[in-house]
């Protein structure tokens, strides 16, 4: 699926730009791709050129809201499809994605990339083979490529979740030459897909589902022996859990997860906001 080369406004993009073209200047400087690169804009009196294209000053913009250019307005960076799916800036530049308002990473404390690269080192990617099942921006894959992984396998069933992909310049590119073929990304339900992968085909694994309420099929003991399976033995795996309904309910679910990988075939431990598991 290729990127869009297309720029990406937030709020605070958009107020710097017309606040240079108020105050007269001819161009404008900063990043136009939420913090991958800083380019320069020609601004004119109705419009502002970029990249060799035109493009229409922005009106009023809302926070918390990544804007592109649709070919005739700013357009938010979202979709309806039975629930509602936005790209959502971060002060750290790289986006986050909501589900109907639900955030689905962790931002408040670093970066999603960052929270990403903390967890991939845990399995030690390097030269591995590894099975990432529920892809999402695809942050978790861009730091297996960083950390120099041999290759993986990466799921994603949701189209529109695809869509952000092309449209966020931090969500790696199976295409790009930097990824050098070593990321095949699938549209598919891991937890149907993954009976079609070969027993001990993956040296790592890294899992993280939607809340238990949304794909308990990801949690079940069922889907932990396809983890087993495809694993070789001593191989790692992070489950990412957070810890939802503690406060509320008094629910350990990173513990539950833990037992119930341990009965799969794995010795489990908790470890960051998850588990780290290793193929008995």
């Amino acid at each position: 699926m290729p990127h869009s080369a297309g720029p990406l406004l937030t709020r605070d993009t958009a107020e710097a730009l017309l606040a240079a073209r108020q105050a007269g200047a001819a161009a404008w400087t900063g990043s136009l791709d939420l913090g991958r690169s800083e380019d320069s804009a020609a601004l004119g009196a109705d419009r502002w050129h970029w990249r060799g294209t035109a493009y229409p000053y922005p009106g009023r913009l809302k926070d918390r809201t990544i804007y592109r250019f649709d070919g005739e307005d700013w357009e938010p960076v979202s979709r309806y499809a039975g629930s509602l799916i936005k790209l959502v800036p971060t002060e750290w530049d790289v986006p986050t994605f909501e589900i109907d308002g639900i955030k689905m990473l962790p931002t408040s404390k670093e970066s999603p990339l960052d929270d990403a690269r903390r967890k991939v080192a845990l399995v030690e990617p390097r030269g591995k083979a590894v099975l990432d099942t529920c892809g999402g921006l695809g942050y978790f894959a861009a730091c297996c490529l960083e950390a120099g992984v041999g290759r993986i396998r990466s799921f994603e069933k949701n189209d529109s979740v695809l869509w952000l992909r092309t449209l966020n310049p931090w969500s790696p590119d199976p295409d790009a030459a930097d990824a050098g073929g070593r990321l095949q990304l699938m549209h598919a339900d891991v937890s149907q897909a993954i009976a079609a992968e070969a027993d001990a085909s993956f040296d790592a694994l890294l899992h993280d589902p939607p809340r238990f309420g949304i794909a308990g099929e990801l949690y079940s003991l069922a889907f932990y022996g396809q983890l087993a399976r495809v694993l070789r033995r001593g191989g790692r795996l992070f489950h990412y859990t957070g810890s939802p309904n503690r406060l509320t309910s008094g629910r350990d679910v990173p513990r539950e997860v833990a037992r119930r990988l341990e009965l799969a075939g794995f010795k489990a431990q908790l470890a960051l906001d998850g588990v780290l598991a290793v193929r008995r």
